[in-house]
């Protein structure tokens, strides 16, 4: 009786589109690949059409050929530093208020029921729709817009952790009571870690909103950020800058959303996949 043996696979091409990450990338990469080439054909067909010629540098090459010129003149960088600290500072102010707050409303039943019916009330209002009073009230632009991304991206994370605090099983805050457990560690010990995958998801939400509201927030007022750059590339009809820009904010907004990912991943108790 003879046995058969089978070679192992060592790095090659089968074992490699094996792995998950691999996969996940090759097909992220097909999937850029194709909208690429759509965006090729789409601006062949501009630039051959004599009524749409006018807008063929909305292509996908003169869009490429933009990025060295926006690059070497610093306006990709410029745009990307001052829209990242109004992002920067907004999303902080509302981590800052909407983690508290959050756990009063998954803590305290009387502030929850108090206090949903008038947060559903303001969430649900356009965070736009906030420009007029932002301005009367705030001496700067830079002022308005932080407090609009802020009022933008507060609700994501109020009720992520409030939802992920009232999923917490009640019996491990009367073990913590029990072994003599005070506030300040019943937070840190028992509610943060447990929590912790709840409020990073929020704010992976309130990091899209907030990333929406930005650029047209930007077009209000303010000389620098994205939505200026775009804004000022739409005026001097430079098309190709102003698709430029706009793969800019894409790319930016991805990075920023993978890197959420990452941590959630990394600091959370779930180790599932985001």
């Amino acid at each position: 009786m003879t046995a058969t043996v089978v070679p192992a696979d060592h790095g090659g091409s089968s074992g490699l589109m094996a792995r998950p990450g691999v996969r996940r990338f090759v097909w992220g990469l097909a999937g850029i690949a194709i909208m690429a080439l759509i965006w090729l054909i789409a601006g062949y067909l501009l630039a051959i059409n004599p009524t749409t010629k006018t807008f063929t540098t909305f292509g996908l090459i003169p869009t490429m050929e933009a990025f060295p010129e926006l690059w070497g003149a610093g306006k990709i960088q410029s745009a990307a530093i001052a829209s990242g600290y109004r992002l920067g500072a907004g999303l902080g102010l509302a981590i800052a208020i909407g983690v508290p707050v959050g756990v009063l409303m998954g803590r305290i039943k009387w502030f929850r029921d108090f206090s949903n019916s008038p947060f559903q009330f303001l969430r649900m209002i356009s965070p736009l729709a906030w420009t007029p009073l932002a301005v009367l009230v705030f001496a700067t632009w830079d002022g308005s817009i932080v407090f609009l991304i802020a009022i933008a991206s507060v609700w994501p994370v109020m009720f992520a952790t409030a939802a992920g605090l009232a999923k917490v099983d009640p019996n491990w805050f009367k073990v913590a009571r029990n072994l003599g457990a005070h506030p300040v560690q019943m937070l840190t010990r028992i509610i943060m870690p447990a929590i912790a995958f709840d409020i990073f998801s929020g704010i992976r939400l309130a990091l899209g909103v907030a990333w929406i509201v930005l650029v047209p927030a930007e077009y209000l007022g303010v000389t620098s950020g994205l939505g200026y750059a775009i804004e000022d590339a739409r005026e001097t009809l430079s098309y190709n800058h102003l698709t430029a820009l706009v793969l800019t904010i894409g790319i930016i907004g991805y990075v920023l959303d993978s890197s959420l990912v990452m941590l959630i991943k990394r600091f959370s108790w779930h180790r599932g996949g985001a």
